[in-house]
Order: C-alpha cells, then structure tokens, then sequence
C-alpha cells in the first residue's frame, strides 16, 4: 500500500501538472471510442497495452472478460455496454482476454472452485468454450488453457451481439467488435481473423476504420 500512496503522490507532484490542460478539459466530459473489456487480472493494464490517455478507452474489467448473454436481469456489466454503446456512442468494442488467466484454468477445472460459489456461477457464462474445446479435443487437461481461451473470447463476443444496443449499431455499421489475446510473457497482441478463424499478429489496418467486425475464431 505504501507503494501505492506514493504513486499517488508522484501523481499530483509530478504528473498532473504537465496534463493539467488535458485534465481540464476532461473534467467536462469523456468521449471514447473505444469500449475495451479485459481480465480483472492484475497484471493487465489495457492503457499501457494500447499507450492510451484518460478519456480515450471505456473500460470494464471482471474475472474471464466475461459479457454476460442480454437478458432481463440488470448487472453491472449490461448497463456499462449499454451505457457505452447507446450514451457514450463508442465506435469499437475489443474483448480481450490473456495468457495464464486464472479464471479460464477455473473454467477447465469448476470442481477447483468448490470454495468460491459465486466465481463458479460467473464463469458459468464460459461453458460453451469449454465444451467447444472439448467436442474438438476429447478429453481436457491443462494443456487446453490456451484453447480455452481463446474460444473464450469469441464467445463473449458472441454474447455481446445479445445486447440490444450493440446488435442495432452493429447493423447499422457504426459498431465494430473486435477479439484480442494479449500475451503477458512476451508483449504480443494477437487477433482474431474471422475469414481464417485463427489468432494472427494485430495489424492496424485490419481493426482502423475498415468495420471488420472478428468472429468467431480457433486458437
């Protein structure tokens, strides 16, 4: 914690003032465009991923990236996609999800979360990745954690065309949804390509403004 108070203290010390004008302007008001749903893990940092400043990324963050399908029960995550997408106006959505991740090994293995009821229930919403991953690999095993997880964030983003919100703007083209898996060990960012359903090396061009919305894709 100590290190922490201190980052807090540098922070008004140091940092603040060379972006007060920033800050200011900031204070009237965001505008990003970018909704970007990632791990709560903590060693994801979505604006150090992205080198992005406040104000430029929309972020919601729980165990697994998990968007829970639409339905009529309200929750945190529903009403911050709706918030962004309808309010905010956020041109693109990016679920990203990483390597190593805890709630995916959970996901593999639910009789681990014997202990946690409510993590076992959340990551409820990850099952058919593991099925899907299971139907192509037979039996699962720890080996499966990158599979899983990648088939993961397809699936979230499946569930996201659920949503009200996202469904009409994406029909209508001012929406384009993205999938992600960030490397922890190596830095790597990898994307979904929906033609050849594969992770590949992000490339700008391909997630810029051409609309390319990813889909559903294979590790």
């Amino acid at each position: 914690m100590d290190r922490v108070l201190s980052g807090v203290a540098k922070f008004q010390r140091e940092i603040y003032p060379e972006k007060a004008d920033s800050f200011r302007e900031l204070a009237g008001g965001q505008q990003p465009e970018v909704l970007f749903i990632t791990c709560a893990d903590s060693r994801i940092d979505p604006n150090l991923i992205t080198q992005t400043e406040p104000g430029e990324l929309f972020i919601c963050r729980n165990a697994g990236n998990v968007v829970p399908p639409h339905s009529n029960q309200t929750g945190g995550m529903t009403a911050s996609i709706e918030y962004a997408v309808a309010a905010l106006g956020v041109e693109h959505i990016v679920v990203c999800g990483h390597t190593d991740c805890g709630a995916m090994k959970g996901a593999l293995n639910p009789e681990s979360l014997a202990s946690l009821p409510h993590v076992k229930e959340w990551l409820g919403h990850c099952r058919a990745a593991v099925e899907v991953v299971r139907e192509q690999k037979g039996e699962l095993c720890s080996e499966h954690l990158d599979c899983v997880t990648a088939e993961n964030i397809a699936l979230q983003m499946q569930h996201l065309r659920t949503h009200p919100a996202v469904a009409a703007k994406l029909a209508s083209g001012r929406l384009h949804l993205h999938g992600w898996l960030y490397n922890i060990e190596t830095g790597e960012v990898l994307q979904f390509d929906e033609q050849t359903r594969q992770l590949v090396p992000l490339n700008r061009a391909a997630i810029g403004v051409s609309g390319v919305e990813k889909g559903h894709a294979r590790a």
